[in-house]
């Protein structure tokens, strides 16, 4: 596909895809060659793709990393006779199942949620400065949040919810000031959460489920100012392995709130 030099949109989403992602070479003139010159919107979510992430897929997405002031203001493509096509695609952004007509060509979109990748985040997502909206809720991704999600500086939409990623809230992320929906809920994050005028903003539904968190807009305030472990720290548990305790420490009045939540978003795995 990375040798379609007009692609722009590849939306796979909701198929009964397998398998795993592969790491293009590099070393090969072949290699090389494997580059997604155009492409601004990547859709894999809702299918059975499992493994890891590779480092090199990411990589390749030259388009999202690079702005090209060639073409259109709108995803088009011109055909015989004057004829132009326009992009449409269906998608969800900031948490919100949308139609996008008239594709403006500085969307640039991630969603590779609703599947079973496994493993760390890699690095290089931090080099698609152009990115506006990543999801990659609702697998078993593990390890830390990527430091270098902080060169994102146009990202507006990031959901992580529903894996199995801990450690702190990088302080980089507090620079993101375009970034307006973030959810990190049902991780195992622990450490106080970032004070900043962007995460001042966001509600209590966006850190649910990591009981290792405090400070506002959390309930469970900080206990001093260097609270930052938890019993599950370095732990790599299932999420489940951990829901009795989260059930007795929060009381009923946040599984309350929990129910409500539930109920009003819905199920995302």
């Amino acid at each position: 596909m990375s040798t379609l030099p007009k692609l722009q949109v590849l939306v796979l989403k909701s198929n009964k895809f397998t398998g795993h992602l592969l790491n293009p070479p590099y070393s090969s003139e072949e290699g090389s060659k494997c580059k997604f010159t155009e492409l601004r919107i990547f859709d894999i979510s809702s299918n059975n793709f499992s493994g890891s992430l590779p480092e090199g897929l990411f990589k390749t997405l030259k388009s999202m990393a690079t702005r090209s002031d060639n073409g259109t203001s709108v995803m088009e493509n011109q055909y015989y006779h004057g004829q132009t096509y326009e992009f449409t695609t269906a998608t969800t952004y900031k948490g919100n199942y949308v139609t996008i007509s008239k594709i403006l060509r500085t969307l640039v979109l991630i969603d590779i949620s609703d599947n079973a990748f496994y493993g760390t985040i890699p690095d290089a997502i931090g080099d698609l400065v152009l990115l506006h909206g990543l999801n990659m809720s609702c697998n078993s991704l593990g390890g830390s949040i990527p430091s270098q999600f902080g060169n994102l500086k146009n990202l507006e939409s990031l959901d992580l919810s529903s894996n199995e990623i801990y450690g702190e809230i990088p302080h980089e992320l507090a620079s993101l000031n375009f970034l307006s929906t973030l959810n990190l809920s049902y991780n195992m994050l622990f450490g106080r959460i970032l004070e900043s005028a962007q995460f001042s903003t966001f509600s209590n539904s966006s850190f649910l489920g990591n009981t290792g968190l405090c400070g506002p807009p959390m309930t469970n305030q900080c206990r001093n100012e260097t609270e930052t472990s938890m019993p599950y720290a370095n732990s790599e548990k299932n999420p489940i392995d951990v829901m009795p305790f989260i059930f007795t420490a929060m009381g009923f009045g946040i599984w309350f709130s929990f129910t409500v939540i539930l109920l009003e978003h819905g199920s995302k795995c």
